[in-house]
């Protein structure tokens, strides 16, 4: 199958889940909130993305036993990454993971607690499904999230109206590998890099058995192709994630 197929088979599937949720509006993407930026000095900047091919690479639903793993890949290949973070048996769990994460410079975001869709919850489920989360991040790095991403992709109007109380951009994605449904590592790898174009940002799961041995070839291939790996914050930049707005490649 031709990438271009793959790649427009996936931007599809996420506009349909997205437009089954009720109204969401002002969706726009990290190239042009970084266009727009009224500072466009990069003056500094370890990446200017406005030149440079970059691509980001997050992580889903950690940290975990296998994410010290991930983090040694990382490290070695001096990649940094954007880690979305559950709370229930996570972040509660392995606050050691979460400052080594904040300690070599990857961005923490929020997954939710529990992983529910919020576009069908109300405003206190919501909380309850952010709070615990913000706070245990917080007291392990010292920081609080501006981050986050909506479980499944589901997001609406009122979802971003609440999550602009905290602080929180939304953070979709164009790539996925559903790493959740195989341990075939060649095939995570086939899927990332058939999909993967400039300003991209994959979706994987550490916790998943076939997605770390797939990381180091997916860098070396994207690499090799003229990519240069970022975080999220800095594919947008000089432009900053702003709360309440949803950002989708």
């Amino acid at each position: 199958m031709k990438r271009s197929t793959v790649a427009a088979g996936a931007a599809a599937a996420l506009a349909l889940t997205l437009s089954a949720c009720s109204t969401l509006t002002g969706v726009i993407s990290p190239a042009d909130a970084r266009n727009k930026a009224t500072d466009a000095a990069h003056h500094g900047r370890p990446v200017d993305c406005s030149k440079a091919k970059c691509v980001a690479l997050t992580f889903d639903g950690g940290p975990s036993a296998p994410t010290p793993k991930l983090l040694d890949v990382l490290k070695k290949e001096k990649v940094h990454a954007t880690f979305f973070l559950q709370g229930k048996g996570h972040t509660e769990k392995y606050p050691q993971t979460i400052r080594r994460m904040a300690a070599e410079g990857h961005e923490i975001g929020n997954h939710t607690w529990s992983h529910k869709d919020l576009t069908k919850l109300d405003e206190k489920q919501i909380r309850a499904e952010i709070e615990p989360v913000q706070d245990d991040i917080e007291k392990a790095t010292g920081k609080a999230p501006r981050l986050m991403r909506p479980p499944h992709g589901t997001t609406n109007d009122d979802v971003s109206k609440i999550l602009k109380k905290f602080g929180l951009s939304q953070i979709l994605w164009s790539v996925t590998a559903k790493d959740f449904a195989t341990t075939d590592t060649d095939l995570i790898t086939k899927r990332v890099l058939d999909q993967t174009h400039r300003d991209g940002i994959i979706l994987l799961h550490e916790r998943y058995a076939g997605t770390i041995p797939a990381v180091p070839g997916i860098i070396k291939e994207l690499r090799k192709q003229g990519y240069t790996f970022v975080t999220v914050p800095q594919l947008m930049s000089p432009a900053t994630p702003q709360p309440g707005k949803v950002y989708r490649p």
